[in-house]
């Protein structure tokens, strides 16, 4: 059973979406501060984090910088207003989705499992045979199998979503794929999301691996089209 770490200061919507979720088939952990969450975390590994915004004291833009430091454990904030300030600061911050409060339990609980269908299936379908080499782009090394990522030969730590992303656009070089292609792909099959999403993961992921961020060799944009892996 997936195993849900809540952090969640509202005591009524902690308590709601706890039951729900657990009717659901989850393992729900709720705490209410995120220094109470970091602390769960580190005694005891959930599988996805429901992440609220607005907490006391530490708030969750650093609890979610923070986790992910730490690793690729997959983040869905909680955010009080769909809000583009709110919502892109979230997502540069390392989370992988967000649901707008007030949460509906089956919405939380579908983008539960979207995440944790990405966590558990990274990597491109493995068929019969030998095991493929790495592929090499400039710098970067792509190896497709073992789900590495390498740069100069240093691995590189990629988030689960940010990993999907890499291998999407690289599995094509030269193609221009849209956002909404990439929503469908990367986040899931007819995803009802926004191109925030895709735009703040191409962010982090352009922050791990171009030489200079700002000038992209490998995920390049085209205004008006989308995204594109180089280098050409």
């Amino acid at each position: 059973m997936p195993r849900v770490l809540l952090i969640e200061d509202d005591q009524a919507v902690r308590d709601g979406l706890r039951l729900a979720l657990t009717y659901q088939g989850h393992t729900v952990d709720a705490v209410e501060t995120g220094e109470e969450g970091l602390a769960r975390l580190a005694g005891d590994p959930a599988d996805v984090v429901v992440l609220d915004l607005m907490l006391p004291g530490m708030d969750g833009f650093e609890v979610c910088r923070r986790i992910r430091a730490a690793g690729d454990l997959p983040i869905i904030m909680l955010t009080a207003r769909n809000d583009d300030i709110d919502v892109v600061a979230g997502l540069e911050a390392g989370a992988d989705d967000y649901v707008v409060k007030p949460a509906q339990a089956r919405v939380l609980e579908a983008r539960i499992r979207a995440v944790l269908r990405r966590t558990s299936t990274s990597g491109e379908p493995r068929g019969p045979g030998a095991k493929p080499d790495p592929e090499r782009h400039g710098d970067l090394t792509i190896d497709r199998e073992g789900l590495v990522v390498s740069k100069h030969g240093t691995v590189i730590g990629l988030a689960p979503t940010e990993l999907r992303l890499l291998l999407e656009l690289s599995s094509s070089p030269g193609r221009v794929l849209s956002r909404q292609q990439l929503l469908e792909s990367v986040w899931d099959q007819g995803y009802l999301g926004d191109s925030r999403l895709v735009d703040a993961c191409v962010q982090r992921l352009r922050a791990k691996i171009e030489d200079d961020p700002a000038k992209p060799v490998y995920v390049q944009t085209l205004r008006g089209f989308g995204y594109r892996f180089g280098p050409l």
